[in-house]
C-alpha cells in the first residue's frame, strides 16, 4: 500500500481521486481499479504506480476527502484572540461542510458496514485517515492557544472532543440515518460561528 500525504497529491491525482469518490457514492464499495481507471480516463498501471493496490487507492481517496478540512496555519509567536477565533471558526466551517456532505456520509456508512470485519479494511482506513487524521490538524492550534494563555484546558484531546460535539451536534447521525439536512454555506457559517463562540466561552481565558 502506498502512503501519501493528502497535500502532496498532484492535480491529476486529485482528478483521479475525485472520480473514485464519485464512484463510491454511486456504487458503494464495489469500486475496482478498473472502474476508477475507466471513469478517470487513465490506465490501471498508473493507478498501481501511484497507489499500490485497491486498499492504497481507498486510503488516498479518504485522505483526499479529509484534506477538505484544512489545517489552520497559525504562527505560535504571533497568535492573539482574533487569530485564534478566526482559525477555529474556519476549521469548524470546513469540518461541518465536509462531514455533512454526500461523499463523507457515504464513506462513513460504508465504514460502519465494515467495522471490525476481517474481510475488508475499509472501516480502519476511514477511521485512521478520516476522523483521527482530522483531529490532529486542530490540536496544535488549541495547544498554541493554551501556550499563549488564550485557552485553558488539561487535555487537547478532551478540548477537541468538546469542540467536535459543539460543531457537529446531531448532524452526522441524522445524515447517516438518511435525513436530508440543508447545510448550505449560510447554514454552515452560522453553525460554525455559534460553535466557536460556545467553545471559547467554555475554554477561553477572560482578559
Amino acid at each position: 500500500m502506498s502512503a501519501h500525504r493528502e497535500e502532496a497529491f498532484t492535480l491529476r491525482q486529485q482528478q483521479v481521486l475525485t472520480a473514485a469518490l464519485d464512484l463510491l457514492v454511486e456504487q458503494g464499495d464495489r469500486l475496482t481499479m478498473t472502474s476508477v481507471a475507466r471513469r478517470a480516463s487513465c490506465s490501471k498501471e498508473t493507478l498501481y504506480k501511484w497507489f499500490g493496490d485497491r486498499d492504497g487507492l481507498l486510503t488516498a481517496t479518504v485522505q483526499f476527502q479529509a484534506s477538505k478540512v484544512r489545517m489552520p496555519h497559525v504562527d505560535r509567536r504571533r497568535i492573539d484572540g482574533a487569530i485564534l477565533r478566526s482559525s477555529i471558526e474556519q476549521f469548524a466551517r470546513d469540518l461541518l461542510a465536509t462531514i455533512s456532505g454526500k461523499v463523507s456520509v457515504t464513506l462513513n456508512r460504508l465504514a460502519i458496514g465494515h467495522a471490525g470485519s476481517d474481510d475488508s479494511p475499509l472501516g480502519d482506513i476511514v477511521l485512521e485517515n478520516g476522523p483521527l487524521a482530522i483531529r490532529k490538524r486542530l490540536k496544535p492550534v488549541l495547544e498554541a492557544g493554551r501556550e499563549s494563555r488564550l485557552l485553558r484546558f488539561d487535555s487537547s484531546e478532551e478540548a477537541y472532543r468538546s469542540f467536535f460535539g459543539l460543531v457537529v451536534r446531531d448532524v452526522q447521525i441524522r445524515t447517516l440515518l438518511g435525513e436530508a439536512i440543508d447545510m448550505g454555506e449560510a447554514e454552515v457559517a452560522r453553525d460554525a460561528a455559534r460553535a466557536t463562540e460556545q467553545f471559547l466561552k467554555i475554554y477561553g481565558v477572560e482578559k
